[in-house]
C-alpha cells in the first residue's frame, strides 16, 4: 500500500499558540489532527482522552485542533476563542476556513481524528467518539519505533489563550440560571467555575456551592466538587436543589438544609450505550446530562449525549430513557420512535415538555399522558436548517438553541444562542418572534432589541421578571418584562475561585 504523505497545514489563522505550526518542523513527533466543531457534544466528549493522552505523550506528541465549523456563528474566530477558554482546550486550534484542511484530509464528520507519524505521514484515521484505547495503542507503537531509531523527542510549549486572556471574573461561562419566586431565590450553574451560587433575586449572595475546581466529590458546601454543571431543579418543600453535573455524567442533590451535596444518579463514567435502557441510578452511566424538570416524584433530564430525554423517579432510585431512539436527529413521533438532536434546554407546562433541541435549531414538544408524542413548535426540524428568521412553525429559523422557558402567559421564551437573542413563542399556533436583542454579540443594557447578548444559554422565569444566563458575558441578565428593559445583575462580594483563594490546594 502506498503511504500518503499528510498535507500541509495553512498558517492562519491560529489560536491557542504564538505561532502558526507547519507539519515539516514537526518531524520526529507524532500529531494528531482532531477536527471538531465547538457546537458538538461528540467533539467535547473527546476533548478529555485527548488530554489524556496530550499529558501521557507529552515529550512527542502534538495535538493540532481543527475547527471546522457547522453553523455560521461558528466561524468567528473570536467565538471560537471563548469556545477555547470555556472548554480549558490546552493544544494549537487552526481555524478550518471553508473546510480547507477537511476537504484535503477526506474528512466526513465531526468528530474525526487524524494521526500522523513523525516522517510526516498519515498512517490513521478514525471517526466519533470513545477511540482512546486504541489512539493509545497506536501512538505508543510509534514511539517506540522513533525511539529505536535513537531519534529523541523534544517538548513543544505554546502560549494559550487562557494565558493571554485568562477568566478572573466572579461568574466563567454561566450556563444556566433557576429563579424561584416564591423563596426570591436565585440558583446559578457558574460553569466555567465548576461551582454553584445561590444568590436573592436582586444578586446578594447568600451561599458558594463546590470548591471551584473541576472533580467529582460529595460532602459539605465548601468541599464538594462538580464538572461543568449546567441545568437545574428546585423542589422548594424538600429544600432540594437538583444539578445536571454535565461532565461529571451525573446527577447530583444539594441539600440547602444541611449543607450537603450527594450523588443521586449515575457512576462518574460516560455511558456508551445509545439504546434506550434503564436502570438502578446509582448504577447506571448517564452521558452528558445539560438540563432538569423536575415533575411530581419524576425528574426528566435532557440527555444531550445520547439525543435522549430521560426519567428519573426520586421515590425509588430507577431511571432510564423516556423518549427518543439514540439517533441524532429531528424525528416527530410517538416517544419511542422519536429522535433528538442534542437537547440542552427543558421547561414544562405540566401537560408537555418543550426542548430546545440544539443541533436541529427547534424547539420540541414531548407529551406526558398516555399516548404522548412528539412535536415541533417552531424551527425547521432538520440538523442543517438554522438561521435567524421569525415566523411560524417550520418557518422559523433559529441557530443552536440551548435554553427554553415556559411564562404563566402560556408562552415560551427561547434563549437563540448563536443568535445572541432572546425569543417568543407560542407553544400551540408556533408564531415565533424576536424581544430582545438585535443579533450582534456584546453586552448592552436597554429596552427590546436594542440590546445585546452573547451566547445566552439559560433562561428562568420568576414572576415579570426572565433571569439570562448569558454565557460568553460570564454574567447574569434581568428582562423586566413589564417595561421591556434588560439590566445585568450585579453580585457584590462574589469573586472566581482563583482571585479569593490564589494559593489553594483542592
Amino acid at each position: 500500500m502506498a503511504r500518503i504523505r499528510a498535507p500541509e497545514l495553512p498558517q492562519s489563522p491560529w489560536l491557542n499558540t504564538d505561532r502558526p505550526l507547519a507539519l515539516k518542523d514537526l518531524r520526529g513527533r507524532i500529531v494528531l489532527l482532531d477536527f471538531w466543531t465547538y457546537c458538538c457534544i461528540n467533539c467535547l466528549h473527546i476533548l478529555p482522552d485527548l488530554k489524556y493522552l496530550e499529558q501521557k505523550y507529552k515529550d512527542c506528541l502534538t495535538v493540532i485542533g481543527v475547527h471546522s465549523a457547522k453553523f455560521d456563528h461558528e466561524q468567528d474566530i473570536e467565538n471560537i476563542r471563548q469556545a477555547i477558554l470555556r472548554y480549558d482546550i490546552e493544544h494549537p486550534v487552526l481555524v478550518d476556513r471553508d473546510f480547507q484542511v477537511w476537504q484535503q484530509y477526506a474528512v466526513r464528520a465531526w468528530p474525526t481524528i487524524a494521526v500522523i507519524d513523525p516522517a510526516g505521514y498519515v498512517v490513521g484515521q478514525v471517526a466519533g467518539e470513545g477511540k482512546r484505547e486504541m489512539l493509545d495503542q497506536l501512538i505508543d507503537k510509534l514511539r517506540q519505533e522513533q525511539e529505536a531509531q535513537g531519534t529523541a523527542f523534544q517538548a513543544l510549549d505554546f502560549i494559550l489563550e487562557k494565558q493571554r486572556q485568562p477568566v478572573l471574573s466572579p461568574l466563567a461561562f454561566p450556563g444556566k440560571v433557576l429563579a424561584d419566586a416564591e423563596s426570591q431565590l436565585l440558583f446559578i450553574a457558574d460553569t466555567g467555575h465548576h461551582r454553584l451560587i445561590i444568590s436573592s433575586l436582586e444578586g446578594e449572595v447568600q451561599s458558594i456551592i463546590g470548591s471551584g475546581t473541576a472533580g467529582w466529590r460529595d460532602g459539605e458546601f465548601a468541599n464538594a466538587q462538580f464538572f461543568a454543571p449546567q441545568g437545574m431543579a428546585f423542589d422548594r418543600p424538600t429544600q432540594s436543589l437538583y444539578v445536571a453535573d454535565t461532565e461529571n455524567h451525573g446527577i447530583r442533590r444539594v441539600d440547602l438544609q444541611q449543607q450537603w451535596v450527594e450523588t443521586i444518579a449515575g457512576t462518574g463514567s460516560q455511558s456508551r450505550q445509545l439504546q434506550p435502557h434503564n436502570g438502578i441510578a446509582l448504577e447506571t452511566a448517564l452521558n452528558s446530562p445539560w438540563d432538569l424538570v423536575k415533575i411530581e416524584q419524576f425528574l426528566l433530564i435532557a440527555m444531550a449525549g445520547s439525543h435522549q430525554i430521560w426519567a428519573l423517579d426520586l421515590t425509588d432510585g430507577l431511571l432510564g430513557t423516556y423518549a427518543g431512539t439514540g439517533a441524532e436527529a429531528c424525528f416527530n413521533s410517538s416517544l419511542a420512535e422519536a429522535t433528538f438532536a442534542q437537547p440542552s434546554g427543558l421547561a414544562t407546562d405540566g401537560e408537555e415538555l418543550f426542548v430546545a433541541d440544539s443541533e436541529g435549531s427547534t424547539i420540541r414538544a414531548v407529551g406526558l399522558g398516555d399516548r404522548a408524542i412528539v412535536r415541533s413548535v417552531c424551527g425547521s426540524g432538520e440538523l442543517f436548517g438554522f438561521g435567524d428568521q421569525d415566523g411560524q412553525g417550520e418557518a422559523v429559523r433559529l441557530q443552536h438553541c440551548l435554553g427554553v422557558a415556559h411564562g404563566g402567559d402560556n408562552q415560551l421564551w427561547i434563549a437563540d444562542t448563536y443568535n445572541h437573542k432572546i425569543k417568543q413563542a407560542n407553544p400551540h399556533s408556533g408564531i415565533c418572534e424576536t424581544w430582545f436583542g438585535d443579533g450582534l454579540p456584546g453586552q448592552r443594557d436597554g429596552q427590546g432589541t436594542q440590546t445585546r447578548f452573547y451566547e445566552p444559554s439559560g433562561l428562568s422565569l420568576a414572576g415579570d421578571r426572565l433571569y439570562v444566563a448569558d454565557t460568553n458575558n460570564h454574567a447574569i441578565r434581568r428582562i423586566d418584562l413589564k417595561t421591556l428593559t434588560v439590566t445585568t445583575l450585579s453580585f457584590p462580594g462574589l469573586c472566581a475561585p482563583d482571585v479569593c483563594f490564589p494559593d489553594r490546594v483542592d
